[in-house]
C-alpha cells in the first residue's frame, strides 16, 4: 500500500521532517526578512515596529506555506512542496508608497493597497493561469533582471548610507545656519523666512560611506564568496545567511551592533491584525500592486510547472488556479497582519531539486517552524538590530543574484534567429531604468498617475509584454516556460 503513495504525499518520520523543514526555512530566511527591513525603514518606523513587521512576515510566511502545501478547501493550495515568502517584485512600489507617506498613515495606505491587490489576485487567478503565452522567457527574464537591478540601489545604500535622512551625503554648514538664526532672530529688521525656505546642505556628512562600515560589508561579502567556493551541500545553500552571522559577529566586536533592543523584547507575543490602524484603500495604489501581482503570479505559474516536472506530478489548470489563488490569499492575509505580498520562493524549488526530497509535508514542517519564529519577538529584534552595513554586504549578493537569474533565463532565449528578442530586452530594460536614473521624470504628469509609473519594474513589465505581443505575437511554449522556471532558483 505504501508503494502506491506518490512521493509528494509521502509522510516522513518526524525527526527527518523537522530537519528538512528547518533546512527549507534557513535557505529562505535571509530573503524573507530583507523586505520588512527595507519597507519598514522606508516608512521611518521605530525599531520596535520594524521588528513587529519581521515577526508578522515570518508568521504569515508560515500560514501561507501551510495553505499552499497542505491545501485548504478545493479553492486554495496546490499541494506541492512550496515555501511561500514575500516577493522582491513588490519592493520598489512599496518603498515609493512608504517614502511618499511615512509613518502610520503610510502603513495604512500600503496595507490597504496590499489587501486590495490580494482580493483582486484571488478573483483573477483562473484568468492569469491562462495568460502564460504573454509571458515567455524573453519577458520573464527581462522583468526579473530589472527587479534585481532596481534592488541593487537598496543594497548599495545599506553599505554607504541612504541618500536622504540621518546618513545623508551632505549636511548644512553650521556657520551658515548660525548666521541665518542671528539675522532672523527677535528684533531683526529682516522679514520672516518664506514657507519652505531652507539652506542647501553643502558639508560632507562624516557618517556617510564610513570606512569601518564599508569594511564590515566587505567582510560579509568575502565570507559569502568563500562559503560559495569551498563549502558543499546545505552549507553552500545558506551561504548568505552564514555571511550575515559572520558580519554580526564582526559588527558586535567593533561596537557597531548592540543588543539592548533584544533584551527589551518579549520572549513570546502574538501577531495581531491592523496594528497601524484600519487600512486606507487608494484605487490607483491597488491597481499598481495588482499589476505587480499579475507579474508575481505568472512567475509562480512557471515555478509550479517546473515543480510538477521535478516531482512527477501532473499540474492541471485547476491546480494552477488553486496555487495562484493562494498567492492572492497569502497577500490578503499579509495585508491584514501588517506584512506584504507573497509568492512561492524559488530558492526552495531549487532545494527540492538538490535534495531530491519531494514530500510536501517537509514544507508543512517548514511552515510550522516559520509560525513559531513569528511568535518570538526576540528573534525579530535581533534581526532588526543588525547594522545596515551587514545587510548591505549580503544585499549585494541577494539582489545581484536576482538580476543574475534574469540573465540566466535570457541566456536560453533565441537571439540568433529572432532579432526581435534583443529589441524587447533592450527597450524594456531602458524603460525600466527611467525611475532609477531620473526619479523626477513624472513631475509634469497628472499626480494620480505617479504611483502607477514610479516603479521601474512595472514599466519594464508593461513594456516587455506589449513589445513581445507586437513583435513576436502570443505563442505558448510550455517547455520553454518550465526550463526558464528551473533557471530561477535564486529568485
Amino acid at each position: 500500500m505504501t508503494s502506491q503513495v506518490h512521493p509528494v504525499d509521502e509522510k516522513l518520520p518526524a525527526g527527518r521532517l523537522t530537519a528538512l523543514g528547518l533546512q527549507h526555512v534557513l535557505v529562505m530566511y535571509a530573503g524573507a526578512v530583507a523586505v520588512p527591513l527595507i519597507v519598514g525603514r522606508a516608512l521611518q518606523l521605530s525599531p520596535e515596529e520594524i521588528a513587529l513587521l519581521i515577526s508578522a512576515d515570518l508568521f504569515c510566511c508560515g500560514i501561507a506555506t501551510l495553505i499552499q502545501s497542505l491545501g485548504a478547501t478545493r479553492w486554495f493550495g496546490i499541494q506541492l512542496p512550496v515555501m511561500m515568502g514575500v516577493t522582491f517584485a513588490a519592493v520598489a512600489p512599496m518603498v515609493t508608497i512608504a517614502q511618499n507617506n511615512p509613518g502610520a498613515a503610510g502603513a495604512q495606505l500600503l496595507f490597504g493597497s496590499i489587501i486590495g491587490a490580494g482580493v483582486v489576485s484571488i478573483v483573477i487567478a483562473p484568468t492569469v493561469s491562462r495568460m502564460l503565452r504573454f509571458f515567455p522567457p524573453v519577458v520573464t527574464g527581462t522583468i526579473i533582471a530589472v527587479i534585481g537591478i532596481s534592488l541593487m540601489r537598496v543594497g548599495v545604500n545599506w553599505i554607504f548610507g541612504n541618500p536622504v535622512g540621518p546618513t545623508a551625503p551632505s549636511i548644512v554648514n553650521p556657520s551658515h545656519a548660525q548666521w541665518l538664526a542671528q539675522v532672523t532672530g527677535p528684533g531683526s529688521d529682516i522679514p520672516p523666512l518664506p514657507k519652505g525656505f531652507s539652506i542647501m546642505p553643502s558639508v560632507p556628512n562624516p557618517r556617510y560611506a564610513d570606512l569601518a562600515g564599508v569594511g564590515v560589508a566587505g567582510v560579509v561579502l568575502v565570507s559569502i564568496l568563500l562559503l560559495v567556493k569551498y563549502a558543499r551541500g546545505f552549507i553552500a545553500n545558506i551561504a548568505v545567511l552564514l555571511g550575515i552571522v559572520v558580519g554580526a559577529i564582526v559588527a558586535t566586536a567593533t561596537g557597531l551592533m548592540t543588543f539592548e533592543k533584544v533584551g527589551k523584547a518579549a520572549w513570546v507575543d502574538i501577531v495581531l491584525p491592523f496594528h497601524f490602524g484600519m487600512p486606507i484603500f487608494d484605487p490607483i495604489m491597488i491597481l499598481t500592486m495588482s499589476l505587480i501581482m499579475v507579474v508575481v503570479m505568472i512567475e509562480s505559474t512557471g515555478m509550479f510547472l517546473a515543480l510538477g516536472d521535478m516531482t512527477g506530478r501532473r499540474i492541471s489548470q485547476q491546480d494552477l488556479s488553486r496555487g495562484l489563488r493562494t498567492d492572492g490569499l497569502g497577500t490578503l492575509i499579509g495585508g491584514i497582519f501588517n506584512t506584504f505580498p507573497y509568492t512561492s520562493f524559488s530558492q526552495n524549488v531549487g532545494l527540492v531539486a538538490v535534495t531530491g526530497v519531494r514530500s510536501r509535508y517537509v514544507c508543512v514542517a517548514g511552515g510550522l517552524i516559520l509560525i513559531v519564529l513569528g511568535l518570538l519577538p526576540k528573534m525579530a529584534a535581533l534581526v532588526e538590530s543588525l547594522p545596515t552595513v551587514v545587510l548591505g554586504g549580503a544585499g549585494i549578493v541577494m539582489f545581484g543574484m536576482v538580476a543574475a537569474t534574469g540573465i540566466r533565463i535570457l541566456s536560453g532565449v533565441d537571439f540568433k534567429n529572432n532579432r526581435h528578442n534583443a529589441m524587447i530586452v533592450a527597450v524594456s530594460i531602458g524603460i525600466g531604468m527611467i525611475p532609477l536614473v531620473a526619479p523626477n521624470f513624472k513631475q509634469w504628469m497628472p499626480h494620480a498617475l505617479h504611483s502607477l509609473i514610479e516603479s521601474g519594474i512595472l514599466l519594464a513589465s508593461i513594456s516587455a509584454v506589449l513589445l513581445n505581443l507586437f513583435l513576436n505575437g502570443a505563442r505558448y511554449d510550455a517547455e520553454a516556460t518550465i526550463a526558464a522556471a528551473k533557471q530561477a532558483e535564486a529568485h
